[in-house]
């Protein structure tokens, strides 16, 4: 015998109740209070902290070679505002700015390419091939054109982080539904109208997780600008550290660099709940 012989028929109302509950079950989980969502990596955190922590006392290892939680944190104090406090500002302008260029950028080259085959089909292979090139090559070069200031960070930054916002994007575009272009040609809508209205919007949840990607590699970016050149930053900061061997110090402003693309990327996950709050009615 068959399951579906085994089984009672569903009446019409049972199929109609399960889009309803399964709706339900995605309220119920979107509804997850916030600290039972920060709790499990908090935990996993202090358990980290902890085992570094007690490896450190019981190795009995030397502060320069990997200092305690306790000394970065004393370091982290102690040179905040002598130090700290202003690379950690010059750092987050750089991330900050080059950021929103690489978002500028690589929004009007995946228009671009969207609305053009051609283009498309010339330009997306020199994307994926620029990738190639080490930001270690770059940044001095930029270095000696633009001088030390904060204009090389800016580009540096910009080219570490347009690439996945183009990918992401363009795929995006390119995975509309075609019933809804369909909809708009019957409507008589405008090839304009058809981007703004039904393709930018579709491809928003792409384009967000373009953005939390790059996020990621906005600090590194920032900090490769610095060690091409640089006087003030958190990049300029561990050129100074490590040769000193003053690996609390260098522990320090790792840490404030991993807070600022952590906050950048929740940034990013508040946006995207703003601007298209559709995107996690799937998600679990």
């Amino acid at each position: 015998m068959t399951p579906a012989q085994g089984s009672p028929p569903r009446t019409e109302r049972q199929a109609a109740a399960e889009p309803a509950t399964r709706a339900g079950r995605a309220d119920a989980q979107r509804g997850t209070p916030a600290w039972r969502r920060i709790l499990p990596p908090a935990l996993v955190l202090i358990l980290v902290a902890a085992t570094w922590d007690l490896v450190v006392h019981l190795a009995h290892v030397q502060d320069y070679i990997f200092p305690s939680v306790e000394n970065v944190f004393r370091s982290l104090y102690k040179n905040w505002s002598s130090v700290l406090g202003s690379a950690t500002w010059i750092t987050f302008q750089e991330m900050l700015f080059g950021f929103l260029i690489s978002i500028a950028v690589a929004v009007i080259i995946a228009l671009s390419l969207h609305s053009s085959a051609t283009l498309r089909g010339a330009i997306y292979p020199l994307l994926i091939g620029s990738q190639a090139v080490p930001i270690v090559v770059i940044g001095p070069i930029l270095a000696i054109i633009f001088g030390y200031g904060i204009t090389p960070k800016l580009i540096i930054v910009a080219i570490s982080c347009f690439f996945p916002i183009v990918v992401n994007l363009v795929d995006g575009l390119a995975s509309v539904d075609p019933d809804l272009i369909k909809v708009m040609r019957t409507l008589d809508g405008s090839r304009l109208a058809t981007l703004f209205r039904v393709e930018v919007p579709s491809a928003l949840p792409s384009f967000f997780s373009g953005l939390r990607i790059a996020a990621v590699y906005a600090p590194i970016g920032a900090v490769f600008g610095e060690y091409a050149g640089s006087q003030n930053g958190l990049g300029y900061v561990l050129i100074q550290a490590t040769p000193q061997l003053n690996s609390d110090l260098v522990f320090a402003a790792v840490l404030l660099l991993t807070v600022m693309s952590i906050l950048l990327f929740m940034l990013l996950s508040f946006l995207e709940k703003i601007c298209c709050p559709w995107a996690g009615k799937g998600k679990k």
